[in-house]
C-alpha cells in the first residue's frame, strides 16, 4: 500500500498598505495578525510587501512597482497565494490576479475561510455560509469571466451572461433559505435561553485568542477546546458553576472578535453573539501579554457599541498575566485598580474569580410565589420575559405561580399586576409569599 502524502500548505505572502504617514509599526503589527490568521488558514508565510507611503492605487489597491516586487516574490518563493491586509474590491482581484498569476484572497476571505474550516454545530455552519454566500455574490463576475471574455461565435454568444445570472438566482436563493434557517436556529436558542432566564449570567468577550475559553473550563470544568490560535472557538457555549460553597451561576463563551471582522460575519453571527446580550455582566477578558493590548480593547468596545452592549455592567479580566514583565503588570494595575488579573491556566485563581464575578453580579435570585386573579392570568406571558416561570396552577380561582427572580423585578411585577385592573384585590400588592 503506497503510503499517504502529506498534505502540501500553500505558500502565502502578505500584503500591507500604510495609509499615512507615520503608522508603519501599527500596520506591521497588522500583519503580524494576518500572519498569524494565515497559518490558522493552513498556509506558510514566505514574504512581506509593505507599500509604507502613498495613497491606495484605485486599481490593485497599491502601486504597480509594489505588484511587481509582489510578483516576482511570488515568483522566487514559489508561493500561490497573496493575502491583503485590507479588503479588496472584485475589479481590484482581477487586475492583481491577471498581474501576479496567483490566487488573491483579502483579510475578509481569509477570515470567513478560517470560519468555515472551523465550524462545527449546524448553527456555526448555517452562519459561516451565510456569510460565504453574501461575500461570495458581489464577486461572481471573475468566476465567469473566461465565458463572458469570448468573442461570441457559434453557440458561444451570452454563454457567460447566462451562467453568471442563474448563479446569482441559485445563490440569492440559498441565502433566503439559510437566512429562514437562522431564524429557526434562534428561535431554538430563545427557547433555551428563556427556560434559563432567572439563572444569574456571565459572558465572556474579548479579542480571539485572549483565553476565554480557558477561563470557561476554569470556572465551569466544561472541556471546552483550548487551542494557542486565532478563533478556536466559533460557537457560543453555556455552562453553569455551581461549586459548593457559593451560588451557582451561568457562563456564556462566545466567538472573539478581530480587527476589521467581515461585516457579513458579524450580520450572520448577532444571534450568537446576542447571546451576551441576554447576560446580567460582561467579563472582558483581555491578552494581558499581548503588545497591541490597547488596540484589541477598542476593537472589543467597537464590536459592543454595534451590537449596542456596550453600556452593560462589565468586568474586566487581564489574562496570561505570567507572560508579562514585572512593571508593564504594575503599570497595568495602576491603570486599571477595578480589574482581575489572572492566569486562567492557574487552578487556584477559579475560586478568587468566582468570588469577583458573584461580587460584580450583585443581588442573588429568589423563588417567590405570587397569586393572580383570573381575569388577569393574561400577565404570566408578560412576567416570562422579566423572571423565570417555574411553575404555575390554578387554586380557588387564582393563578398561583412559583417565580424566580431579583426582589426587586418581583415586587415591579405584584406592582403591574395590582395597577391593570381598578378592581384589584385590595392584598394584591401584597400578593409576593416569601416561600424561598
Amino acid at each position: 500500500m503506497r503510503a499517504l502524502q502529506p498534505i502540501r500548505r500553500e505558500k502565502a505572502i502578505l500584503v500591507g498598505l500604510c495609509s499615512r504617514r507615520g503608522n508603519r509599526s501599527e500596520v506591521e503589527e497588522h500583519l503580524e495578525e494576518l500572519g498569524r490568521l494565515a497559518e490558522t488558514a493552513g498556509a506558510e508565510v514566505v514574504g512581506t510587501v509593505l507599500q509604507d507611503r502613498g495613497p491606495a492605487h484605485p486599481a490593485t489597491l497599491v502601486r504597480q512597482g509594489k505588484v511587481q516586487e509582489l510578483a516576482t516574490l511570488a515568483q522566487e518563493h514559489r508561493a500561490n497565494l497573496a493575502v491583503f491586509d485590507e479588503d479588496l474590491s472584485p475589479a481590484q482581484v482581477r487586475n492583481l490576479e491577471k498581474a501576479v498569476s496567483v490566487k488573491i484572497l483579502d483579510r475578509s476571505g481569509l477570515i470567513l475561510d478560517i470560519f468555515a474550516r472551523r465550524a462545527r454545530s449546524r448553527e456555526a455552519r448555517t452562519q459561516v455560509e451565510l456569510a460565504q454566500l453574501r461575500y461570495l455574490l458581489p464577486r461572481l463576475t471573475r468566476q465567469w469571466g473566461h465565458l463572458s471574455r469570448q468573442e461570441g461565435g457559434i453557440g458561444q454568444r451570452g454563454v457567460g451572461e447566462t451562467q453568471l445570472e442563474i448563479d446569482r438566482r441559485l445563490i440569492r436563493r440559498r441565502i433566503a433559505r439559510l437566512a429562514t434557517d437562522l431564524k429557526t436556529i434562534e428561535t431554538d436558542r430563545q427557547e433555551r435561553r428563556k427556560r434559563r432566564s432567572g439563572e444569574r449570567r456571565v459572558a465572556l468577550v474579548g479579542y480571539t485568542n485572549a483565553g476565554k475559553s480557558t477561563i470557561m473550563n476554569l470556572l465551569t470544568g466544561a472541556g471546552t477546546l483550548v487551542e494557542d490560535r486565532l478563533f478556536a472557538t466559533l460557537d457560543s457555549l453555556v455552562r453553569r458553576s455551581d461549586r459548593a460553597g457559593r451560588p451557582p451561576f451561568l457562563v456564556v463563551d462566545t466567538v472573539g472578535f478581530i480587527r476589521k471582522l467581515p461585516h457579513h460575519l458579524v450580520a450572520s453571527f448577532r444571534s450568537t453573539l446576542e447571546e451576551a446580550a441576554s447576560a446580567d455582566l460582561l467579563v472582558e477578558v483581555v491578552d494581558a501579554s499581548s503588545p497591541a493590548l490597547d488596540d484589541h480593547r477598542r476593537r472589543v468596545q467597537a464590536t459592543l457599541e454595534d451590537l449596542n452592549l456596550a453600556d452593560r455592567p462589565r468586568l474586566v479580566v487581564f489574562n496570561k498575566i505570567d507572560a508579562v514583565a514585572p512593571g508593564t503588570l504594575d503599570s497595568l494595575q495602576a491603570d486599571h485598580p477595578e480589574a482581575v488579573f489572572i492566569t486562567a491556566l492557574d487552578p487556584t485563581t477559579a475560586e478568587p474569580l468566582a468570588e469577583k464575578l458573584l461580587a460584580a453580579l450583585g443581588e442573588p435570585l429568589v423563588e417567590q410565589t405570587m397569586l393572580i386573579p383570573a381575569d388577569r392570568s393574561h400577565l404570566l406571558a408578560r412576567f416570562a420575559r422579566v423572571v423565570q416561570v417555574l411553575r404555575s396552577a390554578w387554586l380557588d380561582g387564582h393563578l398561583e405561580v412559583r417565580l424566580r427572580g431579583r426582589r426587586r423585578d418581583l415586587a415591579d411585577l405584584a406592582l403591574q399586576a395590582a395597577a391593570t385592573s381598578a378592581a384589584a384585590e385590595p392584598d394584591l400588592e401584597g400578593a409576593l409569599r416569601g416561600n424561598a
